[in-house]
């Protein structure tokens, strides 16, 4: 298998997906009031504020990963439950599974961008067609749980329509000229429980309750 190549299961077939570029949009909350409150917060721990809302970050091709351990440097990088899109070899060919944007938290401060770049991204094994869940998109919901000692505790939970509607990030791609031709994107998150928590272990789902399907995947970090 080529490195640009990944395997996921969409119901009982195995798929072979071509993904040559990754993507992360950050800001990509439907309130905006409730971004630019997210915003002043932020600042006021060191971190930038955007140069604009949503925000588009071209991540490494490399950083994409199915494995189930990731390497970090230092002990201050969380990862995030989010809802993402692979884009195959045609328009219509859209698929819906869950990951992480992992992230360097202490780079932060210093280069949203870069504390992005310098983590994996790890996503789910598993896809759907967007078709199958476009039309009660708002229903989906994304769910994380952090390793505390030998439990599972929940990190976030909440539904997908605190995120910009799908068309509405597809739209968003297109006005950025972005090439949506085997690219995978990381379109949002949703809010953390009770703040930033460093962990060694995430379990992530994103549950859709309406055709009680479930994808789910467990990474680990590897401190260098």
């Amino acid at each position: 298998m080529r490195h640009n190549e990944y395997t996921v299961k969409i119901g009982s077939e195995l798929k072979t997906l071509i993904i040559n570029t990754c993507y992360c949009i950050g800001y990509s909350g439907r309130n905006k009031e409730h971004i630019l409150s997210h915003i002043k917060e932020l600042m006021a721990l060191g971190v930038p504020k955007p140069k604009e809302i949503p925000e588009l970050y071209p991540m490494r091709k490399s950083s994409i990963t199915q494995e189930s351990v990731i390497d970090v440097l230092g002990d201050q990088t969380t990862g995030e439950v989010e809802i993402v899109l692979i884009f195959g070899e045609s328009e219509d060919e859209i698929y819906v599974t869950v990951g992480s944007d992992h992230t360097d938290r202490a780079l932060e401060t210093v280069d949203i961008h870069k504390s992005k770049l310098v983590c994996d991204k790890p996503f789910a094994t598993t896809v759907w067609s967007l078709q199958d869940v476009i039309d009660h998109w708002d229903d989906l919901e994304l769910v994380s749980y952090i390793k505390e000692g030998n439990d599972w505790g929940l990190y976030q939970k909440s539904s997908v329509k605190s995120i910009l509607p799908v068309n509405e990030i597809i739209r968003f791609l297109k006005n950025k000229n972005v090439i949506l031709r085997n690219c995978i994107v990381f379109c949002g998150t949703v809010p953390l429980i009770n703040g930033f928590k460093y962990a060694n272990s995430y379990l992530m789902k994103i549950i859709d309750p309406v055709l009680e399907n479930t994808i789910s995947f467990q990474y680990q970090t590897n401190k260098l």
